[in-house]
């Protein structure tokens, strides 16, 4: 699907091109250091982040003083579609640019801004998000980890799970429980852990398709000292920045999404020849549908948001995108059979990473759950969406 914009807006897209073209980091400089994982900065992306924030191509939308150029939310619209058009990341630690950093200028203090924002938005500093739990999964509101409050410092003590980066990471941007008299959604606060603390372990998670590099943490904090002003926001009032964080983090996601389904969707159809198998060419057909009911779909939320409505399509492209490229791939995989194991038979596309379409098929798992669980989202589009009563 392509939209076409006004002359002044083809200009910011024009002008977006060339400096793309001029700045982005090429296919030698990654390949000769590799991001080790979401928590790792190589030096080139560094260099990438600092010069997207010096020149306001960071967050368009913001201010130039925080890596932007107050672009117009048509603007913004097309930057995102010609990063993912590239398969441009503009920041190769997304959870420090898409959910730390801007809940620290929301809420955060001026040292805080200062501190941590800034340095994160230019490239300095990388981050971590400590939410899930080994027994509360996505439901942050069961975390158990505890922080002891003092007069000038927390005493932290738990345990956090399938922790992006966190091996890496400079800051871990934590969830704590700080009054457990409190009801379930209360009592929880957010606060900056410095990585280097005594007291911390990682331990990486090893996965079958990150090919010896681990992502994924379990995070064990013993004892851990933070100082009392590394608290963000209210003492007790962590859930509103929870909340906030997630919105971050999804308002991002479906160009990317919508993005990468149609790039597989046209390698399966390099892939895989219908021939005479009607069924097979049924299934393909319902996948190109998909792909533009996901574009129909997230255009048709962008407008309302441009316009300041509410738009309740986040939670239902998240849910349908990751679940629609689950089906895709599975697709693949059952047309190909032992093919689908070939690294010949790639599922990526020039600029993406090369992987079998076995391994394409296993990562789509990872993302029905990243950003918000399957089941979470059904329960967010039954209870807001449609009104539905809880169960």
């Amino acid at each position: 699907m392509q939209l076409h914009w006004d002359e002044s807006a083809e200009r910011f897209r024009q002008d977006l091109v060339e400096w793309l073209d001029a700045h982005a980091p090429s296919d030698d400089e990654m390949e000769a250091e590799p991001r080790l994982s979401t928590g790792h900065l190589p030096g080139w992306a560094r260099k990438f982040q600092r010069a997207m924030f010096d020149d306001g191509w960071l967050v368009p939308g913001w201010p130039p003083e925080r890596g932007g150029r107050n672009a117009s939310p048509v603007e913004q619209m097309i930057y995102f579609e010609e990063l993912a058009r590239r398969n441009i990341q503009r920041a190769q630690n997304p959870q420090g640019l898409s959910i730390c950093a801007p809940s620290i200028l929301d809420r955060g203090t001026d040292r805080q801004i200062e501190d941590w924002a800034l340095p994160t938005l230019r490239g300095e500093v990388t981050w971590c998000v400590g939410m899930s739990e080994p027994g509360a999964g996505s439901d942050l509101a069961g975390l158990a980890t505890k922080a002891a409050v003092h007069e000038d410092r927390f005493v932290v003590n738990g345990q956090k799970v399938w922790t992006s980066g966190a091996h890496h990471a400079d800051l871990c941007f934590c969830f704590v429980r700080t009054d457990t008299e409190a009801p379930k959604h209360k009592g929880i606060s957010a606060i900056v852990i410095d990585m280097k603390s005594p007291g911390i372990e990682c331990r990486p998670l090893e996965e079958i398709t990150e090919q010896g590099h681990a992502d994924f943490n379990e995070v064990f904090f013993d004892d851990v000292v933070v100082p009392r002003e590394n608290l963000v926001g209210d003492l007790h009032d962590g859930w509103k920045i929870a909340t906030g964080s997630l919105g971050h983090e999804r308002a991002m996601l479906w160009i990317n999404q919508a993005t990468t389904f149609e790039r597989a969707f046209q390698a399966l159809r390099r892939a895989v020849t219908p021939t005479e198998d009607e069924a097979l060419k049924e299934t393909i057909a319902a996948h190109y549908i998909d792909l533009q009911a996901l574009w129909i779909m997230g255009y048709r939320g962008f407008s309302k948001a441009a316009r300041g409505r509410p738009s309740v399509e986040s939670s239902i492209l998240k849910l349908y995108s990751s679940e629609a490229e689950q089906r895709l791939q599975l697709t693949a995989v059952e047309a190909l059979g032992p093919a689908a194991l070939d690294l010949s038979r790639v599922s990526g596309a020039k600029f993406t990473r090369r992987l079998p379409w076995m391994m394409s098929y296993f990562r789509t798992f990872a993302n029905t759950i990243a950003g918000g669980t399957s089941e979470i989202q059904r329960n967010i589009i039954a209870e807001r969406v449609l009104g539905l009563p809880r169960g």
